[in-house]
């Protein structure tokens, strides 16, 4: 293909994942209430134990509306997502090897899962979060909350868990190319450990051991399964090395 082909496949592959992002927004934007009641819940629930009323407040007259579009195109994002993914991937597949492409397959089926279930994990720290900073107010005074720093708020929370839970795929790929081995990776456990241990203690209730370990283990788990799998890696590799050494000796 010509340079001027490959910008006409890219138009078009834009424009489907545009397609697909409004289509995705428009459903979006009748969700939108749903999740609003969502992440009110947590709230409503901390008001009630205290005696008290809450609401989340708009600091402008467009707050509202401009709340509603941004959870739209968020909503929009996360339902097209499995289009525009594909449209990405099929814009780059005819240039890769079968090797890349191998690699580019087990990387997208194995950090989508692990990303949607460390969303999942964020999304079940938010009450226990809310909870905890709402709780520094005095009797005396009122916690006024925007509601979009609240929702701003809890999608960074849900985003951050969510690719802290695909970083152990990225040391994987970073072993299948070349640039990290498993001897690399298992000696650093210490400072993985003091990592995941801030992170956790950063993202969870300093009050709530129990949240902090129910993240904390997973995560270690996943660092130790990389691992694993960077092993079997470099010992295939090893033996595939020696090998091809005992043929050219031959």
């Amino acid at each position: 293909m010509t340079l001027g082909e490959h910008f006409v496949e890219l138009r078009k592959r834009l424009f489907r994942s545009a397609l697909g992002l409004l289509a995705g927004a428009v459903a979006g934007w009748f969700l939108s209430g749903y999740l609003l009641d969502a992440l009110r819940a947590p709230i409503t629930e901390i008001a009630k134990q205290q005696g008290r009323e809450a609401q989340l407040n708009y600091d402008s007259i467009t707050g509202a509306f401009d709340l509603k579009i941004q959870i739209a195109i968020t909503v929009g994002v996360l339902l097209s997502s499995p289009i525009w993914l594909y449209q990405i991937w099929a814009f780059f597949v005819p240039a890769l090897s079968r090797k890349e492409l191998k690699y580019g397959f087990g990387f997208f089926f194995t950090a989508v899962p692990l990303f949607l279930a460390g969303a999942y994990a964020g999304w079940l720290l938010v009450p226990h979060i809310v909870t905890l900073l709402t709780s520094f107010a005095q009797g005396e005074d009122s916690s006024i909350l925007s509601a979009k720093t609240y929702f701003d708020f809890v999608l960074k929370l849900v985003i951050a868990v969510g690719v802290a839970f695909v970083l152990p795929v990225f040391l994987v790929l970073f072993n299948f190319v070349g640039v990290l081995s498993a001897k690399s990776i298992i000696k650093s456990w210490r400072w993985a450990f003091l990592l995941i241990a801030l992170f956790t203690a950063i993202a969870t209730p300093a009050a709530d051991v129990i949240s902090m370990f129910l993240l904390a283990v997973p995560m270690i788990l996943l660092y130790l399964a990389a691992y694993g799998v960077a092993w079997i890696h470099d010992r295939r590799a090893a033996k595939a090395a020696l090998r091809i050494e005992a043929e050219l000796a031959t």
